[in-house]
């Protein structure tokens, strides 16, 4: 029993010795990771600068477009709000549903549905992190303290130095990685929920009745507008 007791422990040791190396990488790469995350963030909230008034002007240009039936006119006026890629593919997905028969609010809900799963999936990443950061950090801190207690048993004060070191520094390494991606989950959670509340406000405007243009309504129902209308003043002439 004592001989396969300390087996076991031997190959415990081992193991933990085989996993320092790698844990010290993994710890590294996590804060290459969660520094490009960070530097991404940036950059979202740089170009997210539209106000409540430039939302409700872009919902009115657009409504007014798709009354004109000019739907790429109602893309450029919704694509000054889109702050992703994402936002705006979905945006086309709405403005490309509305007003196409009574499944439209069903398809449309669905885009909004999708849009949030991508972002949660997008925050899935710095979510690990949180914990994947101060794990690593921990078995960054235990892994050295083997060979440290080792050291200072037998005197050697450069073999305790040197292990104590590694264990602080990446205790150090693994709390910043998870401050810095909570800090990161936080805020994008917050402003990828503002991304889908401006475009559930979007959609519930574009479904509404349409106002009538106003120059279709002061011309009348039989008047002509647009190209064909100066062609025929044209022929007139």
């Amino acid at each position: 029993m004592i001989l396969g007791s300390t087996s076991i422990e031997d190959l415990v040791f081992h193991v933990s010795n085989v996993l320092r190396v790698p844990v010290l990488l993994a710890a590294l790469a996590a804060l290459a990771v969660v520094l490009a995350e960070a530097a991404a963030l940036v950059v979202e909230l740089m170009r997210r600068r539209r106000s409540p008034a430039a939302l409700k002007a872009a919902e009115l240009g657009a409504q007014q477009a798709l009354a004109d039936g000019d739907r790429d006119l109602a893309a450029r006026q919704l694509a000054a709000v889109a702050s992703s890629a994402a936002m705006w593919t979905a945006l086309e997905g709405i403005l490309a549903n509305v007003g196409t028969g009574p499944a439209s609010s069903n398809r449309i809900a669905k885009i909004l549905a999708d849009f949030d799963l991508r972002s949660t999936r997008r925050l899935e990443r710095t979510r690990m992190l949180v914990r994947f950061g101060p794990a690593l950090g921990l078995m960054g801190t235990l892994i050295p303290l083997s060979p440290a207690l080792t050291g200072l048993a037998s005197g050697n004060v450069n073999q305790l130095t040197s292990n104590l070191r590694v264990a602080f520094s990446v205790t150090v390494l693994g709390l910043l990685i998870g401050a810095i991606a909570f800090s990161i989950s936080l805020v994008r959670d917050r402003i990828y929920a503002q991304d889908l509340s401006d475009m559930e406000a979007i959609a519930s405007e574009l479904e509404l009745s349409p106002p009538p243009a106003p120059e279709a309504a002061m011309a009348g129902p039989t008047a002509v507008v647009g190209p064909t209308a100066t062609a025929s003043a044209g022929g007139a002439a």
